[in-house]
């Protein structure tokens, strides 16, 4: 039992002083009472003590309720480090002393350092000489609430401006670096409420500067987008392997990549030849991406980290190092390349009747656009035509695919498309035609134009091509019992469906909850809503019903393919469930090295969340940046009307979006006129209660823009002089239910102050 310390009476301010420098543990009330044997009262007046030594100046309070002297640097901190060259040197990440921080050497283990520049490290402290060293405890992550903005002064203070637009706090900037008023910075924010400051970490240039829109996001979400040196040398390493043995020579396939335009990779290819049964024998052709990413490789760690490329309008953040990602795994024209071949044999009706799965080797006859492949067969159609279906004539498209090509590819490949397309006729998926936004940046990364992606039929044969594969490489794993990271799609839930029901009713369209609900359920709605003006919004409506997709190793289908087995195995380049799919594939078909290891398999539920969530991040990425885009586009056209379409009303006022380019801007219930707005959930409208003058989803109308923030992606826009609202619809928007004086219950008024 250890000993009780004697009992030496309430310190002085002397012996707290020494005690706390020369205690070889941080020093806090505690430690101080049981050091000099106090209890009770004594405790009470030692705290008063303690409050009058911080008050005097004399000592200082630290993280934990421990103290050290004032002036000086606690015994355990977090330290910064703020130089490496010649062994870390690192100063407290808070400092609250008067004068500049002190700076500590940091002792490392090891010859070689392993802290880079702001790290930020859990140290203990001493003092030696005239000055303190730090031995590493623990290196810390950096902070995950990285901000970004803009500084901006006011007198002589800095201020960040952040560039979120939900964001509305601005924070005093502690530690301005070297960054100047107007740039765009990435700061961590340090302290604790109310005292938070920012300490600028990165300058990001000029945020208003077209190729700054993709920056933002990537430092916003953080998405990776540095390779380590360990991993750039492992893929060139990797990159001058042999393709290995055993694989099976297809060069001389007239094999066929059609991709966008502007491509950066290209990870499929596909061929197809007519049987004489009537059917088809297809082969999609895949980058062998698993032979050259191996499991526990800093390749394979850094592409799980990722989880999937980010596409941007003015680059892409790839899961993989250019030298795998557009140079060896990329499926070049006349480049003999490694592939995973999926052999397809289509029925005549379009039905997949067997597949086979094996190790290849290529050469793509033609690396193809969408709109070239596409015209290049319209005009082979009828070359009597002198300009056919197509902008281009067959002559004009000669000199973008050869005759021969378009004879021993193009015809054989849409001659197949058509026994898919029967096939997915029947399986009747869900057709939600809801227009992509393009963005066209020219020579310079400025915006040229914001138009709507148009979608071809070349489009929709690759996208079949690639469900065929995808289902046989899920069901050829089913066949193995092979682990398969399905690519899954469940069903609404009837919470969804029963607002579905109470929406489609203010457009006098009934829906029936007690019915089967399939994918044909939805295009059907589609069919009887026409052409009216409500299609864009009961489409966009119809669109926020639906779950979202997400990996999994369990199989529960994906409703919007109407398909019961499905994976993702066409992109392994850009996505780490298909090269989970393609290791799996490996395994369970005894195709060489690079298979599936049984850990994975046994984490296949904590992967397929992963990069679940990995998936979702590049999707908000990606479309934020398409916002600022809009907003650089729009920022011209400030103080002029343009025509909108109300997207979504909230009880505070309405979101419109521009007609043709997208972006969302706010218009406040409060700056609707001078009348009260009441919010009608059912028919997602507000309206005016004297004029019953009403703005609901789906409206067009002509706003003026107020605002156009590149920086955040916000847009505002203000009523035009006069009044555009709709008539009130007396048979489509339900009543609220009255409330006492009269009033509509449960619902917030808006408008001219608090009633």
């Amino acid at each position: 039992m250890p000993r009780k310390p004697a009992h030496i009476g309430l310190p002085t301010r002397e012996q707290v002083l020494d005690f706390i420098q020369q205690s070889g543990q941080p020093a806090g009330k505690r430690e101080i009472a049981r050091a000099f044997g106090l209890s009770g009262h004594e405790k009470i007046l030692l705290k008063a003590l303690l409050k009058d030594m911080a008050d005097e100046g004399l000592i200082d309070s630290s993280p934990g309720r421990t103290f050290h002297k004032a002036g000086g640097v606690p015994k355990v901190t977090v330290l910064r480090v703020v130089a490496v060259e010649d062994g870390a040197v690192a100063v407290p990440d808070n400092w609250q002393g008067e004068g500049p921080p002190p700076k500590l050497r940091v002792m490392e283990k090891g010859r070689r350092s392993a802290l880079a520049l702001n790290d930020r490290i859990l140290a203990r402290t001493e003092e030696r000489g005239q000055g303190h060293v730090a031995h590493l405890m623990k290196k810390l992550q950096r902070s995950a609430d990285l901000l970004l903005g803009v500084v901006h002064q006011e007198g002589e203070r800095h201020w960040l401006r952040p560039v979120d637009k939900r964001e509305r706090r601005e924070l005093p900037i502690s530690d301005l670096g070297d960054a100047q008023v107007g740039d765009l910075v990435l700061c961590e924010p340090s302290g604790r409420p109310p005292r938070v400051s920012a300490r600028v970490d990165a300058i990001l240039g000029d945020p208003f500067a077209p190729r700054s829109f993709s920056l933002i996001a990537i430092h916003k979400h953080g998405l990776p987008h540095e390779f380590g040196d360990e991993t750039i040398a492992e893929a060139r390493h990797v990159s001058d392997l042999p393709r290995g043995e055993n694989r099976e020579d297809l060069r001389h396939l007239p094999i066929v990549a059609i991709d966008p335009a502007d491509a950066r990779d290209h990870d499929d290819a596909i061929w197809a030849q007519a049987r004489e049964d009537g059917g088809w024998d297809a082969t999609v052709a895949i980058a062998d991406v698993s032979y050259y990413v191996r499991p526990i490789s800093h390749l394979d760690r850094e592409a799980r980290r990722r989880g999937n490329s980010v596409y941007f309008p003015d680059r892409v953040v790839p899961m993989l190092p250019h030298e795998l990602s557009s140079d060896i795994c990329s499926l070049k024209e006349g480049e003999d390349r490694a592939a995973l071949a999926c052999h397809l044999e289509v029925a005549k009706d379009g039905t997949l009747k067997s597949w086979r799965f094996t190790r290849a080797v290529i050469r793509v006859a033609a690396n193809i656009a969408y709109e070239d492949a596409q015209a290049a067969y319209d005009a082979s159609r009828d070359e009597r035509t002198e300009v056919s279906s197509s902008p281009c004539s067959m002559p004009e498209i000669e000199g973008l695919v050869s005759s021969a090509l378009v004879e021993t590819a193009l015809k054989p490949l849409w001659g197949c498309w058509s026994a898919l397309l029967a096939a997915r006729n029947r399986r009747e998926p869900l057709e939600l035609d809801l227009p992509e936004r393009q963005v066209v940046l020219d020579e310079k990364g400025r915006i040229a134009s914001v138009a709507p992606r148009e979608r071809l039929d070349a489009h929709r044969l690759v996208e079949d091509f690639m469900i065929a594969a995808n289902v046989a490489a899920a069901k050829a794993l089913e066949y193995k019992k092979a682990p398969v990271m399905y690519r899954v799609h469940e069903a609404p839930g009837r919470e969804k469906l029963t607002a579905l029901k109470d929406y489609l009713a203010t457009f006098d369209l009934e829906f029936a909850l007690g019915q089967v609900i399939k994918p044909a359920t939805f295009n059907r709605i589609i069919e009887r809503v026409g052409e009216s003006e409500a299609r864009p919004e009961i489409m966009e409506q119809l669109l926020r019903t639906q779950t979202q997709a997400r990996y999994s190793p369990d199989n529960l289908g994906h409703f919007g393919l109407s398909l019961g087995s499905y994976g993702h195995f066409t992109s392994p380049i850009r996505r780490y469930a298909d090269l989970l799919v393609h290791r799996s594939l490996v395994s369970a078909y005894r195709l060489g090295e690079g298979g599936l290891p049984a850990d994975d398999a046994e984490r296949f539920t904590e992967i397929g969340e992963s990069i679940s969530q990995l998936e979702r991040r590049a999707m908000e990425a990606e479309r934020e940046t398409i916002d600022r885009y809009v907003a650089a586009y729009l920022a011209d056209h400030v103080g002029e009307l343009v025509d909108c379409r109300i997207t979504g009303v909230q009880p505070f006022g309405f979101f419109a979006t521009v007609d043709g380019l997208g972006g969302d801007g706010l218009v406040l219930a409060k700056e609707l006129g001078n009348e009260y707005f009441r919010y009608d959930e059912a028919s997602r409208s507000l309206i005016g209660e004297d004029s019953e003058e009403t703005y609901r989803v789906g409206q067009r109308l002509k706003l003026r823009l107020a605002e156009a923030n590149p920086v955040s992606g916000g847009l505002r826009f203000e009523l035009p002089e006069g009044r555009y609202a709709m008539p009130p619809r007396r048979d489509r928007v339900r009543k609220p239910p009255m409330g006492k004086r009269g009033r509509p219950a449960n619902i917030r008024h808006q408008g001219r102050g608090p009633r």
